[in-house]
């Protein structure tokens, strides 16, 4: 185990409990927000998991996850409407 996967694995644990937090206990427009900010830090970290190791073919996963984050919140936010 490297260095740089143990600090990634740290900053994966202090960045998305705060967003789990707050997307479990808020009302529903907070609960979007740590939605979004749970995504938006894990596929930062899987960039730097990426670069850790080496493989470039494993950017598919964050990109994909971008991707998906995005359409989930319009599909939330349209349900927060009705």
């Amino acid at each position: 185990m490297t260095v740089w996967l143990v600090f990634t694995g740290g900053l994966l644990l202090a960045g998305l409990a705060p967003a789990l937090v707050l997307a479990s206990r808020a009302p529903a427009v907070p609960r979007l927000v740590g939605l979004q900010f749970a995504g938006a830090v894990s596929a930062l970290l899987l960039v730097a998991l990426t670069v850790v190791v080496d493989q470039p073919s494993y950017l598919i996963v964050p990109l994909a996850m971008v991707l998906l984050s995005y359409a989930g919140t319009l599909v939330y936010t349209r349900l927060l409407e009705e």
